[in-house]
């Protein structure tokens, strides 16, 4: 193996010695439709109607929130009516309780089936593994909830925009939902696209995910708001962002599958793995902190594991030891 493949820090992953603050911008889409976009924390969005704002995701705290609240008071003093959720992670949803106005949260029945399977489980550990991310953590009064969901599509309307929720298969979580407005042919995909940014898979189907990315570019979207990264303008971009995905899960099933095939534990996969993906997308913000978890999920996927097992913060610190040598098991 190449001896110059690093592995996570005696105490954390990569994520958490990120400190380096980001402050999101409103990038305009269409007239209405407008991005809340970082350089690589996890991008939102809001569309404006005739009297009433759609939020599409919320920030990972209320304290979070407020700051995206007052960036939407720049565009426009209409309430928040409704808030959307592509899927459920505590960084993307845990700031809904400063979105007062608010009278729905909808989400997919495979989003609210997540927050009842691991929400509290998801809550904790990822408040480990991104401290910068949980500023004011102790406002948060609770797991987001769904107030209203659907299974596979429905329409919200915004005056005379259709907004389109699908949920086009299984990918980055069980409950996926991309929002499509075909008038403008804007699409804000959440985490199942990214763009040049690391893909995280460790709560992912990704067997499913590749089958999932060719119903998105079965859309032709000309503007695209991924999970992380800047916004792809142009339908060439978009599809690139796309494919990139793809990619990315491809070469990481490859690698791990390679390291099965030779009887190789959990460690060495992983090893195998970062020295197969650091060529092509080592300079891609967040792939350290993804890659262990990204590993650790395909390892069970492809050992048979059908639905990704919960992760807790004392199941990342499991992972962790593992990956650092501190334990033979090859099962966390």
């Amino acid at each position: 193996m190449n001896s110059n493949i690093s592995t996570p820090p005696a105490n954390s992953f990569a994520s958490a010695s990120d400190t380096r603050e980001q402050k999101p911008q409103v990038r305009e889409l269409a007239p209405g439709v407008y991005g809340y976009i970082s350089d690589f924390d996890p991008n939102c969005g809001f569309i404006v109607g005739d009297d009433h704002v759609v939020l599409i995701d919320t920030r990972p705290t209320p304290r979070m929130a407020r700051d995206f609240l007052a960036d939407i008071r720049q565009v426009t003093d209409k309430p928040v009516k409704f808030i959307v959720l592509t899927h459920y992670h505590a960084v993307r949803v845990l700031g809904a309780s400063a979105f007062s106005d608010a009278q729905a949260i909808i989400a997919s029945q495979g989003t609210l089936d997540w927050v009842h399977e691991r929400g509290q489980a998801d809550f904790e550990s990822e408040v480990g593994r991104f401290p910068r991310l949980f500023a004011g953590v102790e406002e948060i009064p609770g797991l987001t909830v769904p107030t209203i969901t659907f299974e596979r599509e429905m329409s919200l309307w915004v005056g005379k925009r259709e907004l389109r929720l699908q949920c086009l298969g299984r990918g980055h979580s069980g409950g996926d939902t991309v929002v499509w407005l075909p008038d403008c042919r804007v699409l804000f995909s959440g985490d199942v696209v990214e763009n040049r940014c690391g893909v995280y898979a460790g709560d992912a189907y990704i067997g499913d995910w590749a089958n999932t990315l060719d119903a998105v570019r079965a859309l032709a979207p000309e503007v695209l708001v991924p999970g992380r990264g800047a916004v792809l303008r142009g339908a060439a971009a978009c599809a690139e962002a796309i494919d990139l995905t793809q990619d990315f899960l491809a070469t990481l099933l490859a690698s791990v599958k390679a390291g099965i095939d030779s009887q190789q534990g959990l460690r060495e996969c992983f090893e195998r793995a970062q020295a197969a993906m650091q060529p092509r997308f080592g300079d891609w913000p967040v792939f350290q902190h993804v890659l262990p978890f990204d590993v650790s999920r395909a390892y069970d996927e492809l050992r048979g594991t059908v639905h990704p097992v919960v992760w807790t913060a004392e199941r990342d610190r499991e992972l962790w030891a593992i990956l650092r040598g501190e334990k033979a098991s090859a099962t966390a």
